[in-house]
């Protein structure tokens, strides 16, 4: 029986796209509606987790109404959204060197129209894991763990490129090691402490030198 083809999963929001401080003004305007003053640097660090896992850790609960502030106070940034320089090279480079490219978000289905168009790379995408498709979002595993059973894949097979201490914290519950970037508004010495294997200041400088990094176990 021929072995599945590796893959690598991608997060989307300050990875590929320029998006987590956008993501940070709105969650801060719906708080600040709902009459919780908390502030954006708070909010910032928790940015990569799915809504109702950030809503916990700054309110304790999962508050009716704030995830829908959120989008409302969102949808006026999605006409600045941009791809961080490099992202789609990298994505088709990856493709190319015979690996399944993956993209493993948190964000729901509704949003990824602009995003995806944004990457502008649909030809070198072999799947989409989203927000909608899992019960519990980052840092939970969810994500990660339903890409690598819809391709029939183990941990040792993939590797996940992201950009914040959730998608480590989510991989490495399922055992996948991860590739970081700096786009996200982490610290180096942050991601490293919470277990990359290696970290990028951004997905140009990660194409500029995949043949050397990590990800390089899966190419072929």
């Amino acid at each position: 029986m021929t072995s599945p083809t590796p893959a690598v999963l991608f997060d989307i929001d300050g990875t590929l796209i320029d998006s987590n401080y956008f993501h940070t003004v709105a969650w801060w305007r719906a708080l600040q509606e709902a009459g919780e003053d908390i502030p954006m640097s708070r909010i910032h660090h928790l940015i990569g987790m799915g809504s109702d896992q950030l809503l916990r850790e700054l309110l304790g609960e999962e508050r009716e109404g704030l995830s829908d502030a959120h989008a409302r106070h969102y949808a006026p940034f999605k006409g600045d959204l941009r791809a961080f320089p490099g992202a789609a090279e990298l994505l088709r480079a990856v493709s190319k060197r015979g690996v399944q490219v993956v993209l493993a978000t948190s964000s729901k289905e509704e949003d990824l129209q602009e995003l995806l168009a944004e990457i502008d790379a649909g030809d070198a995408i072999a799947e989409i894991v989203h927000g909608d498709m899992v019960g519990s979002s980052k840092p939970a595993p969810d994500i990660f763990a339903v890409a690598l059973e819809t391709l029939g894949l183990t941990p040792g097979q993939t590797m996940v490129v992201g950009d914040t201490r959730w998608d480590l914290e989510a991989a490495h519950k399922i055992g996948v090691d991860v590739v970081t970037v700096l786009t996200g508004g982490w610290t180096r010495g942050d991601l490293a402490q919470a277990g990359a294997v290696a970290v990028y200041e951004d997905v140009a400088e990660l194409l500029g030198q995949l043949d050397d990094s990590p990800l390089a176990r899966l190419l072929r």
